[in-house]
């Protein structure tokens, strides 16, 4: 079989941040040849290091070619001129500026080559007052808000685990590499392109100011400094033999463990149906919730919830991901040689497409592997058609959205951001989650920033009128996008396989939690049992509290498995401008949780028992980790990462002997006397605030970041230069809503627009008259059917008007 990128040339100049990138693609059927030195690039040294292979580079590698050019001599400058001039698109991550004083400025290449796409992946941008700050994961989760929303009330704030954030990076990379070539695809024009980690992870991992999960409701809206209590939203519960966790969200799964727990009387009120009161009442429900489990297995309680309606998943260590057998099955994880004598189970990769995995097929390459094979190949000439440059890249696309909650809406919203049709199917008497508000509002802020720029259909595909209208909107639409249970479309008569007769043109994006093969296919799946089954929650905890799990608070995976299927549909996309054929997309939410934990779930399989619970602590380094600071809850994550840094710390904090201290003075002894070396930081920080402190051990190189809290990203320096927020405003809200005007910033395509997300069914009557060219007779026929389903009133009609205006 072949993959819908077959044909397009990536050049991958990355070397650590955005090697995922050029990994997704690679999977996905590009030729990725990775340039790099004669010596191979810092990341094939990248810790953790097993048997001398560093896993990281291993993983992000794999599927590429590799040649070596030295960018420092004048010949090896103009012979990477000479491949850009034949590649697609070009990927890199140098330090701003970098390849300007080699005398290879991005700007000129792509001048000299307008139809080139190229990526340019940093931590900060290049533009900006941080533009040249040490960028690690510790640094971005502390920047970004995520580390400021993790961790217990009172406690110290707790690290998500490694990983994450390139693989997101990395993944939003992909996304807009494949925009811009199906821009230049219809324009005949490529692109630059500015991809900032902090921005990415601010926006793409778990926005605070974006779509937000079911248990929103039950959560403060008012951004208080400390932690909350998020054990709560979706608790864990010591069973027979291990943990699991359960997730109440809708009325019928609170009735479902109501019943299950014998009806206990004070319960029985209906207030007990809202999230908010059960999370209220969390200390007296959540311990008769806990002697029902304490003497079942985990097996007994999953089947018994998922028998009674409530969504029940066990806490899996690494050891037991590994050995899994839904995962197996599944083909999630498969076994192969990952380098020359290392057999290792391994992600096999982030989805499938027409039914193959698009993932892992060979080995990442050695040094140079490929450098004379490389010399014979020609990149394929693909003619553009004629549109013009200012016209959104997506415009003239059809997307039908069947997506539900925060990984439906943000799906879809890839989508009409950049200028598609994206229709959302809703059927009133079954309301997608998040038009839940807590406080009654006529709109929730998850609706108005997951479906801005989108129109809404009131449906019922429950109706066999309501299935041929969604047919015959399917057979001129070009995309389909659901996340029901596996086997739910076919269901109802549309499957792939029955769009594909009507329009073979039509790509159909299909996600599930645990997919639609193996045990675990028809399990309720929610993000937080997702991470718990995939290894992701085990790790997020401090280290001597194996029941007190830390990611409560984010919806991970949603928004960058989202994310994820995105990528692929528009890679099968491209592919349908060469074939005109379309294609059936599958994606699990769980493959994308365990591809973001290859690392350690490599390193576990070739080494049983060695992933341990790292909390704050790279280690790798030392000294690091997230340190108190001056006032009240502030706090700054610093790493120390080599002996270098550790001379400049030294000298910064005016002990200069130190450097030179036997238990201190390299990396090795650090980290084996880590207290001691922390200790160093921890005197020094506490009479600094943690803006200060991170300002000081930046200029001298070394990675440091405040944790911010959402509401200071707003003010952030560095985020308002970069123009990263936007004012999302919408008539049914209050007040006006932070929003993120972009993730990455293009040379030519402008920022998403911002048009109000619809209410349910508000563009009903119009897409029946214009798109369907129903009579005025039909239509109302099929609104008094309840077929189709128009607001009954518009709630903008009952806001009162605002007095002053009315001045």
């Amino acid at each position: 079989m072949t993959f819908p990128l077959e044909g397009i040339r990536v050049l991958d100049l990355t070397d650590g941040l955005g090697e995922s990138c050029g990994r997704y693609l690679a999977d996905l059927g590009a030729e990725v040849i990775r340039v790099e030195p004669s010596g191979g690039s810092a990341s094939r040294r990248a810790a953790p290091l097993v048997y001398g292979v560093s896993i990281p580079f291993a993983l992000r590698n794999a599927n590429k070619l590799a040649v070596t050019i030295d960018l420092d001599d004048p010949s090896g400058a103009a012979r990477l001129r000479a491949m850009a001039a034949e590649a697609d698109i070009v990927i890199e991550s140098f330090a701003p500026g970098r390849l300007d004083q080699r005398g290879l400025p991005p700007a000129e290449i792509v001048r000299d080559n307008p139809t080139l796409v190229w990526v340019a992946i940093s931590g900060f941008g290049q533009t900006g007052p941080y533009r040249d700050w040490v960028a690690t994961e510790q640094v971005l989760y502390a920047l970004s808000g995520v580390l400021s929303r993790s961790g217990a009330p009172g406690a110290e704030p707790l690290l998500p685990p490694s990983g994450l954030i390139e693989e997101t990076v990395g993944t939003h990379a992909a996304w807009s590499a494949l925009l811009a070539y199906y821009k230049r695809l219809r324009t005949g024009r490529g692109e630059l392109i500015d991809l900032s980690a902090f921005e990415t992870v601010v926006h793409g991992f778990d926005p605070g100011f974006g779509t937000q999960g079911s248990a929103a409701a039950g959560r403060s809206e008012d951004f208080p400094r400390g932690r909350p209590d998020a054990a709560n939203f979706y608790p864990v519960f010591a069973c027979a033999d291990g943990y699991v966790r359960i997730c109440l969200l809708a009325k019928r799964q609170w009735r479902g463990i109501f019943e299950w727990l014998g009806e206990p009387a004070e319960f029985s009120h209906p207030k007990y149906d809202t999230i908010p009161a059960r999370f209220a009442a969390a200390d007296r429900l959540h311990p008769l919730i806990a002697r029902l489990f304490a003497d079942k297995t985990r097996e007994e309680l999953v089947s018994e919830g998922a028998a009674r309606g409530v969504p029940v998943g066990g806490v899996h260590g690494m050891a037991e991901v590994l050995a899994a057998e839904h995962f197996s099955t599944s083909g999630s994880l498969i076994d192969m040689e990952l380098a020359p004598g290392m057999l290792a189970r391994v992600p096999s990769g982030y989805v499938s497409i027409d039914g193959q995995r698009a993932g892992i097929r060979h080995p990442a390459p050695l040094i140079g592997e490929h450098n004379q094979l490389l010399r014979f190949r020609d990149r394929p000439v693909i003619e553009a058609a004629d549109q013009p440059a200012a016209v959104p890249p997506l415009q003239g696309l059809r997307v039908l959205d069947l997506g539900v909650i925060v990984f439906g809406a943000e799906l879809s919203r890839q989508f009409a951001d950049y200028g598609a049709d994206v229709i959302k199917i809703e059927n009133a008497a079954f309301p997608d989650g998040l038009r839940q508000s807590k406080r009654g509002a006529a709109l929730s802020p998850s609706v108005a920033w997951g479906h801005r720029n989108k129109r809404s259909l009131g449906l019922d595909l429950r109706s066999e009128e309501g299935l041929r209208i969604f047919r015959e909107l399917a057979a001129d639409a070009d995309i389909v996008l659901a996340n029901f249970k596996p086997g739910t479309l076919a269901s109802m008569g549309l499957s792939p396989t029955e769009l594909a007769a009507l329009n073979p043109g039509l790509i159909v994006s299909e996600s599930s939690a645990f997919g639609n093969a193996g045990p675990w296919r028809t399990r309720l799946g929610y993000g937080p049992l997702v991470r718990a089954s995939c290894g992701v929650s085990a790790l997020w905890r401090y280290p001597d509290d194996a029941e007190l799990l830390c990611d409560g608070m984010t919806v991970y995976p949603d928004h960058i498995a989202a994310q994820v299927a995105a990528t692929a549909v528009l890679a099968v996309l491209i592919r349908r401008e060469q074939t005109g054929s379309g294609g059936a997309i599958e994606v699990a939410q769980a493959d994308t949780a365990l591809t973001q934990l290859g690392t350690q779930l490599v390193v576990e399989s070739v080494v049983p028992g060695s992933v341990r619970v790292p909390g704050n602590s790279d280690p790798y380094a030392a000294p690091s980790g997230v340190f108190p600071c001056a006032g009240d809850d502030e706090w700054c994550a610093v790493s120390v990462r080599n002996d270098q840094e550790w001379e400049r710390l030294c000298t910064l904090i005016g002990q200069p002997q130190l450097a030179t201290d036997p238990q201190l003075v390299a990396r090795g002894t650090r980290i084996r006397n880590r207290d001691l070396a922390d200790s160093v930081l921890v005197e020094w920080l506490r009479h600094r605030s943690a803006v200060t402190a991170m300002r000081e051990l930046q200029q001298q190189g070394i990675a440091a970041g405040a944790m911010l809290r959402l509401p200071e990203l707003l003010s952030d320096p560095h985020l308002n230069a970069r123009g990263s927020f936007t004012a999302l405003e919408h008539d049914l809200l209050p007040a006006t809503l932070p929003a993120a005007a972009a993730v990455a910033h293009f040379s030519t395509i402008p920022h998403p627009p911002l048009d109000p997300a619809p209410i349910a069914g508000e563009h009903t009557l119009e897409i029946c008259r214009t798109v369907l060219g129903m009579t005025e007779a039909r239509i109302t026929q099929l609104v008094e059917a309840g077929v189709l389903q128009p607001p009954a009133a518009d709630p903008r009609e009952s806001i009162p008007p605002d007095p002053v205006a009315a001045r």
